[in-house]
C-alpha cells in the first residue's frame, strides 16, 4: 500500500509531540523565570530590612554615600531617593548626575503602598535590573525617604539559558525517543493494513486463503478475523453456486431439446448445443448475438416475441410480435408460457413443439424468455406411421375379403353349378386366401421382430454359398421375364456372423422386388465385397427406380411408390420393413440408391464372424 499513511501517522505523532514539548519548555521557563525573579526580590527584601536595621545617616552626606557603599557589598545597587524624587544617594553612581526619580513605578509604589517592584532597563547604567523599594521615615526627619535596592537580570537570563539549553537537550531526546517508537508503532500499524488490503485483493480475485490474525489482542486482528469469517463464508458460496452452475450447465448441455435464454433486447444470453442444432447455428458463435442473426425462422420469431409481451415492461414491437404469434397458431397457457408447434430445417425438416416460459424480473432489462424445443419430429412420424399403418391394413385386408366374399356369394347364388366358372372362382377365392394368409405371417413377423422376440441362430455363414442359394431361386421368376442375373462376388469372402435362414430370407426379398420391378430383358447384379470389418452384399437393377422423395419411407410398412403395381404382383407391402429390421438385428445397415428410369441398388452390410 501507499506509504501516505504511515507517513501521516508519523508526522502527526512527530508533530504533536513537537509542540507538546515546545509547550512544555516555555511553560517550565516562563515559571522557571517567575522563580528566579521571586528569589531575586525576596534577596533584596532582605537587603532592605537589614538596611532598615541599620538606617542611613540623611543628616551627613559622606556618611549617606558610605552606607550606600556597604549596603552594596552584597552585589546589588542602592539608592536613596528623598520623597519628590531627589536622589540623595547611589552606590554606583553620583547622585547629582541622576535625574529625579519620582516618577519610577517602584519609588511611586513605596511611597503609597510601603513596598514597591519592577522589573525595568536602567538607563543610568543601561542594564536590566530587578528593583525593590520600601519606604522608610527615620525619626529626626519629617518626610519619608525611599530606600532602593537593585540587581542585576543578567545572573538570572544566564541561569535562564542554560535551562533552557538543558530543556531543549532534554526535548530533543525525548522527541528522537519518542519519534522512533512512533515511527515502529505506525510503520507495524500500516504493514498490518497492508497486509488486510492484500488479503481483500486476493479475496477478490477468488483466493480464499485465511490471513494470519497475529497475536495481538485489538481492533484490527478482530478485523483480520472477521474478513477471515466473510472470506470462508464467500469460498463456501462461491463453491455451491459454482457447482449449482456447473450442475445446470452439465444438465442443460446434456439435454436432447435445445434450450435458449432470450434477453428483453431480444439478444441470446445462452443456449446448448441442441438448441444451436435445431435452429442452425453454431455453438461458440450462437451466444450473446442478436436474436435474428442466430434464429431465422418466422414461425419461431413470432413465439418467442409473444413471450416477451408477456412481461409487463414489453414493448409495443414485443406486443406487434405477440399478435403475429396469435395469428401463426402458438397459444398460451394460463399467461405463464407460450406453446407453439413449428417446423425447421430445409431439406429434411424437422417438427418442434416450442415453450417460451417469460422470466419475471424486477426490472425491464433482467427479463427474458426461456425457450424450449422439443423434437416431435420421430413422434409425427409415427403417428402418420400409425394412421397410415391402419388404413394399409384396413385396405389391404379390405381387397381379398372383398374379392373372397363377392365370390362364394356368387357360388351361393348359384354358380357352384356353373362347372365352367366355379373353378375359376375357386382359384381366386384361394389366391386371395393365400394373399391373406402371408399378410397375416408378415404382420406376425413383423410384430415379433419389433417386440424384440425374434430369436437368431448366429453362426458363422459363408456369403457365396448364401447369394447362390437366393439367386438360383431367382432365376426361375427372371427366366419368365427373359431377366439375366450375375453374380459378382470378390474372392475370399470372410464368413458373416448371422442366422442363414433369415439371411436367406433378406436377400430372397431384395431379388424379388428387383424381378417385380424390372422390366422385361433387364439385368441384376448381386455382388459382394469385404469392407470394414464385414461384407456388403448388393442388389443392383435396372429397373424402374424410386424417387429420391420415397427413397427413405420403402421402408415403413405398407409404404409402396407404386400401389396398383405392387398389388397386381401379389406384394404386401412389407418386405422391406421385415428385411431391415432383420438386417439391424444382425448387426448390419440396410441402404438404398437408385435413380428413376435407371434402377436401384439395395446394399446389405453385415459385420465378419
Amino acid at each position: 500500500m501507499p506509504r501516505s499513511l504511515f507517513w501521516k501517522l508519523s508526522l502527526s505523532s512527530l508533530l504533536l509531540l513537537f509542540l507538546v514539548l515546545l509547550v512544555v519548555d516555555l511553560i517550565a521557563a516562563r515559571l522557571l523565570r517567575q522563580d528566579y525573579m521571586e528569589q531575586g526580590f525576596q534577596h533584596l527584601e532582605d537587603i532592605s530590612r537589614l538596611a532598615r536595621q541599620h538606617p542611613p545617616p540623611l543628616d551627613d552626606p559622606g556618611e549617606l554615600r558610605a552606607w550606600a557603599a556597604r549596603m552594596a557589598q552584597g552585589g546589588v545597587r542602592v539608592t536613596v531617593i528623598a520623597a519628590d524624587g531627589l536622589v540623595l544617594a547611589d552606590s554606583d553612581r553620583d547622585p547629582a548626575t541622576l535625574e529625579n526619580h519620582a516618577g519610577r513605578p517602584e519609588v511611586q509604589q513605596a511611597v503609597a503602598q510601603g513596598q514597591g517592584r519592577s522589573v525595568r532597563h536602567s538607563e543610568s547604567v543601561n542594564r536590566d535590573l530587578l528593583y525593590f523599594a520600601v519606604r522608610h521615615r527615620p525619626m529626626s526627619a519629617e518626610a519619608p525617604v525611599v530606600l532602593r535596592f537593585a540587581s542585576p537580570l543578567a545572573e538570572i537570563n544566564l541561569a535562564l539559558a542554560d535551562l533552557r539549553w538543558r530543556l531543549a537537550l532534554a526535548s530533543l531526546v525525548i522527541l528522537l525517543l519518542a519519534g522512533g517508537v512512533s515511527l515502529a508503532v505506525s510503520r507495524g500499524f500500516t504493514a498490518r493494513i497492508d497486509r488486510l488490503k492484500q488479503f481483500a485483493l486476493r479475496v477478490a480475485q477468488g483466493d480464499f486463503r485465511p490471513i494470519s490474525t497475529g497475536r495481538e489482542a485489538d481492533e484490527l486482528s478482530e478485523l483480520a478475523r472477521s474478513l477471515n469469517d466473510t472470506a470462508a463464508r464467500l469460498d463456501a458460496t462461491i463453491r455451491s453456486l459454482t457447482e449449482e452452475r456447473n450442475r445446470s450447465a452439465a444438465v442443460l448441455s446434456s439435454m436432447v431439446e435445445g434450450v435458449g435464454v432470450i434477453a428483453a433486447d431480444e439478444r441470446v444470453l445462452f443456449c446448448n448445443h441442441a438448441f444451436c442444432q435445431s435452429v442452425g447455428a453454431e455453438l461458440p458463435s450462437c451466444q450473446g448475438r442478436p436474436l435474428l442473426e442466430v434464429v431465422r425462422h418466422t414461425d419461431l420469431l413470432q413465439v418467442i416475441r409473444q413471450a416477451l409481451a408477456l412481461h409487463p415492461s414489453a414493448s409495443e414491437g414485443g406486443a406487434a410480435g405477440a399478435m403475429e404469434g396469435e395469428r401463426s397458431g402458438a397459444r398460451r397457457a394460463g399467461d405463464a408460457a407460450v406453446h407453439g408447434e413449428v417446423t425447421l430445417g430445409g431439406e429434411r425438416p424437422r417438427i418442434f413443439a416450442v415453450t417460451a416460459a417469460p422470466i419475471r424480473a424486477q426490472t425491464p432489462a433482467a427479463a427474458g424468455v426461456v425457450l424450449v424445443l422439443h423434437d416431435i419430429s420421430d413422434l409425427r412420424r409415427l403417428e402418420r406411421v400409425r394412421r397410415d399403418f391402419v388404413a394399409n391394413v384396413s385396405h389391404e385386408l379390405k381387397t381379398p375379403l372383398t374379392a373372397i366374399q363377392g365370390f362364394a356369394e356368387t357360388l351361393l347364388g348359384g354358380a357352384l353349378d356353373d362347372a365352367q366358372n366355379s373353378r375359376r372362382f375357386l382359384e381366386i377365392i384361394r389366391d386371395h386366401a393365400a394373399r391373406l394368409g402371408r399378410l397375416t405371417d408378415d404382420l406376425l413377423k413383423l410384430s415379433q421382430i419389433e417386440a424384440g422376440k425374434l430369436e437368431l441362430d448366429l453362426r458363422p455363414v459363408a456369403v457365396p454359398d448364401l447369394i447362390a442359394s437366393c439367386v438360383e431361386t431367382a432365376r426361375l421368376q427372371g427366366g419368365q421375364k427373359d431377366l439375366a442375373l450375375v453374380i459378382d462376388s470378390a474372392p475370399g469372402l470372410p464368413p458373416v456372423r448371422g442366422d442363414s435362414a433369415r439371411l436367406r430370407e433378406v436377400l430372397q426379398n431384395l431379388l424379388d422386388n428387383a424381378v417385380q420391378y424390372t422390366p422385361a430383358g433387364g439385368r441384376i447384379t448381386v455382388s459382394a465385397a469385404a469392407e470394414d470389418g464385414g461384407v456388403v452384399i448388393s442388389v443392383a437393377d435396372t429397373g424402374i427406380g424410386i424417387p429420391k422423395a420415397d427413397q427413405e419411407r420403402i421402408f415403413e410398412r405398407f409404404y409402396r411408390v407404386d400401389a396398383v403395381r405392387s398389388r397386381e404382383v401379389g406384394g404386401t407391402g412389407l418386405g422391406l420393413a421385415i428385411a431391415r429390421h432383420l438386417v439391424e438385428a444382425h448387426g448390419g445397415r440396410l441402404t438404398v440408391e437408385s435413380e428413376v428410369g435407371r434402377g436401384s441398388t439395395f446394399s446389405v452390410f453385415l459385420p465378419a464372424a
